[in-house]
């Protein structure tokens, strides 16, 4: 039975379509279509945020698994439908907590997760059944999607059941984030084998979360935000390919991730541009037949590197209006900054009021009572049509370097980001782009701020657990199981099996990223000037 339309608080009644052949609207073209219909230029659903809003992730992680833990537990309470988990940096590159390498590092810019026992303490008292979790993690990805299922399991959760997305998209940490490991070539049989293991083991989950964020963050315009990530999807289809799977077996479970910007109209028109670009490429380029193949679901995240630490309570402002365009966007799920993000780790009251913008937007405005509002508008279908030809150009640039491997190889991507960032730069320093609070209407006179800071002994206490966990395990064990992954990772077996074993007989994140490194080597970059 379908839901009775929302109505305006003028009284009348605001219909769940506008568009070609609704009552009340205008013809928008024939090239839009409906929305949950190829191209998906409205929407990859079509009831959209009419039926549910969009699932309202926050991303947290700091100090030990049992701090990240206990924030958890409050964005649950508080209304939030779906985790997101930041790790630290040592966790991300590979490396535990007592390693030389992690030092000054462990918790500082997320969880610190050595092994089993800290995933399972960080999902305590979470039932794993009945949550959806994204993890930002790339170069060890499959090691930690590993020890979420083994905790899963441990819950008694079978791991069909489980439902959430892993990061997983390592070439764009060649080209803007730099936390990788292993080169392109083994990374890219990494990323293969959690599709072939996600399709038989955990078939609910997204194996890869396609991310433009990070290169947005570092500088990239909308047009390069979307052309590089599109282009890195393709390779990421192609490696699958090559390794045998059929492209409906896989192409499902593919996600993205961009950024929200606060030019709102530009941010609408590059969602709508990318939905209706991969499309094209699924079913006209690969042969995709599956609907689910052709549509680009997306997690959006607002943008960090617009928020300042000058007057921070602007940033409230900011991440409103970025919600906002990802909403108007629509994607299918959004973390809303904190507004301290600039200054350090977000505080609990920072964390709630950002989901709460949120909650706002989703139950008290009626930007979810229609199916894509700005729909037949002439900004924003001709700002469509502009980003869509940019992004074709960029994509055809790296398609005649032979794909995005090759292009990341002559640091073409990377190239291109840092000259829009330094023009970004030099137009803020001059003040022609204004940046409230920094260049334009400061303040003398600001209220101190006491941001959160992560206790430094959490160093410490980290490497007394690990000291206790090699004591009590079974050596013999992770030998005999570390010496399977080797043989895995110099063969062409799926290496996540042998890895899952690793773990499971308490290997640490370290010690199977060691193992790896030494049949596959670490990525060296050369550096062009």
């Amino acid at each position: 039975m379908a839901a009775e339309p929302r109505r305006a608080e003028s009284g009348f009644a605001i219909e769940p379509l506008y568009g070609p052949g609704s009552p009340a609207g205008r013809d928008a073209g024939a090239r839009l279509g409906r929305p949950g219909e190829y191209p998906y230029t409205r929407g990859v659903y079509p009831t959209m945020y009419t039926g549910r809003p969009w699932t309202m992730r926050q991303y947290a992680g700091f100090g030990t698994a049992a701090e990240s833990n206990a924030r958890y537990r409050q964005l649950i309470a508080g209304g939030g439908t779906g985790l997101s988990v930041a790790f630290d940096l040592p966790t991300q590159m590979g490396y535990d907590s007592d390693a030389p390498l992690a030092a000054g590092e462990v918790g500082k810019v997320g969880v610190a997760v050595d092994g089993v026992e800290d995933m399972a303490v960080l999902f305590q008292g979470i039932p794993l059944g009945g949550v959806s979790t994204s993890m930002t993690i790339n170069a060890p990805a499959a090691l930690l999607l590993l020890l979420y299922q083994l905790v899963g399991e441990a819950q008694g959760v079978a791991p069909a059941a489980l439902t959430g997305t892993v990061q997983n998209d390592v070439l764009k940490e060649y080209i803007a984030r730099g936390t990788y490991i292993f080169p392109p070539q083994p990374s890219l049989r990494l990323v293969a084998d959690v599709f072939r293991y996600c399709r038989a083991e955990i078939p609910r989950w997204n194996t890869i979360s396609i991310s433009g964020y990070h290169m947005a963050e570092a500088g990239a315009d909308p047009a390069q935000e979307v052309a590089f990530t599109l282009a890195n999807g393709i390779a990421y289809v192609r490696t699958a390919l090559a390794a045998g799977m059929a492209v409906d077996d896989f192409a499902p479970r593919l996600s993205f991730f961009f950024v929200a910007r606060t030019t709102l109209l530009e941010e609408v028109a590059k969602f709508r541009a990318a939905r209706r670009i991969w499309a094209g490429i699924m079913r006209d380029g690969f042969g995709a037949r599956d609907p689910r193949s052709q549509m680009l679901r997306f997690h959006t995240q607002t943008a960090g590197v617009q928020l300042t630490a000058q007057q921070p309570e602007v940033n409230l402002a900011r991440v409103t209006v970025q919600a906002l365009a990802a909403v108007l966007g629509g994607t299918q799920s959004l973390h809303t900054n904190g507004f301290d993000e600039a200054i350090a780790l977000p505080t609990e009251k920072a964390a709630r009021l950002a989901l709460r913008t949120q909650q706002v937007l989703a139950y008290e405005t009626d930007v979810t009572a229609t199916v894509d509002p700005f729909a037949g508008s002439y900004a924003v279908e001709s700002l469509t049509d502009e980003v869509e030809a940019a992004v074709r150009v960029l994509m055809d640039r790296i398609e005649e370097q032979g794909g995005a491997v090759a292009a990341i190889e002559r640091g073409y991507q990377k190239g291109e980001i840092e000259r829009t960032a330094y023009r970004i730069q030099r137009e803020t320093d001059s003040g022609e782009r204004t940046v409230v609070g920094v260049n334009r209407f400061r303040s003398d006179a600001e209220e101190p701020y006491r941001p959160l800071r992560v206790d430094p002994v959490i160093e410490a206490r980290q490497a007394r657990r690990l000291a206790r966990l090699r004591a009590e395990r079974s050596a013999g064990a992770v030998t005999r199981t570390l010496d399977a992954l080797r043989r895995a990772a110099g063969g062409t077996d799926n290496v996540l099996y042998p890895m899952k074993e690793a773990l499971a007989a308490r290997a640490t994140v370290g010690e199977v990223c060691d193992a790896l490194r030494g049949v596959w080597g670490t990525y060296e970059p050369v550096e062009r000037f």
